[in-house]
């Protein structure tokens, strides 16, 4: 633990060493601000919810994310400095998770300069506060979904651009595949218990379900499976490169 605690503080410390992490928080405020309020329509619905503004986080860690992600193991591979980390006393497997749980951190910290906007529709009216906390709680998981898989992508490449381009198509798989455009391809031809396993792959079909106020279980194990299993991959990964 003290090995993932160093490592963990020191990438949180290098996230704000630079503007990349300011700009990143403000454009995620900025964006979910214009989403909930203006294409959302938040005044003309009439109803003080966070409806609007959970619709669009997947889209939004759709790019926003793996902008993160990309440079948690390409610069250090590009820099060289994941020699010198791979050379210290800590297993491939305590660096990844201190990488993971220090930009997790930090998309919790970009999730709770948001909060304003909940105290805003407390004041203009009277919403379910429970099914906002829970889809609170859905989006951090699902943000943790989307880093573990662009931190596992960004192992294999020394370029950012590659692993941020990468990462983004593997995640618009898992968010595209529960909208009605491509399960409707799989409709009449495939068993049904076949589209509904590649509708329980994507992260818009569980996040849908905890937006509603419902922490189901299995919405939870669904996330928590697929960080699990990107980092498990990401650990293979550069525990081959501290084996080299």
């Amino acid at each position: 633990m003290a090995n993932i605690w160093a490592i963990a503080k020191r990438e949180l410390q290098s996230y704000f060493g630079t503007p990349i992490a300011y700009v990143f928080l403000a454009i995620f405020v900025a964006l979910t601000g214009v989403f909930a309020f203006f294409i959302g329509a938040f005044f003309d619905r009439g109803e003080a919810d966070l409806k609007p503004f959970f619709e669009y986080h997947p889209w939004l860690y759709l790019l926003l994310v793996p902008a993160i992600s990309m440079r948690l193991w390409a610069e250090e591979r590009s820099s060289g400095t994941i020699e010198l980390l791979m050379t210290l006393p800590v297993s491939a497997f305590e660096a990844v998770i201190a990488k993971f749980l220090a930009g997790w951190a930090f998309l919790g910290i970009a999730l709770i300069l948001t909060f304003p906007m909940w105290i805003t529709v407390n004041v203009l009216g009277t919403p379910d506060n429970g099914i906002i906390a829970a889809s609170y709680v859905g989006s951090f998981l699902m943000a943790g979904a989307f880093l573990a898989i662009g931190a596992c992508i960004s192992s294999f490449t020394k370029n950012q651009v590659i692993a941020f381009v990468v990462a983004s198509v593997v995640c618009f798989v898992f968010v595209m595949n529960g909208t009605e455009m491509v399960l409707g391809v799989f409709r009449g031809w495939m068993p049904e218990f076949v589209v509904s396993a590649i509708s329980s792959l994507s992260f818009l079909t569980h996040f849908e379900d905890v937006s509603r106020g419902v922490i189901d279980i299995r919405d939870i194990v669904f996330y928590v499976s697929i960080i699990c299993f990107w980092l498990f991959v990401n650990t293979v990964v550069v525990g081959m490169k501290k084996a080299d």
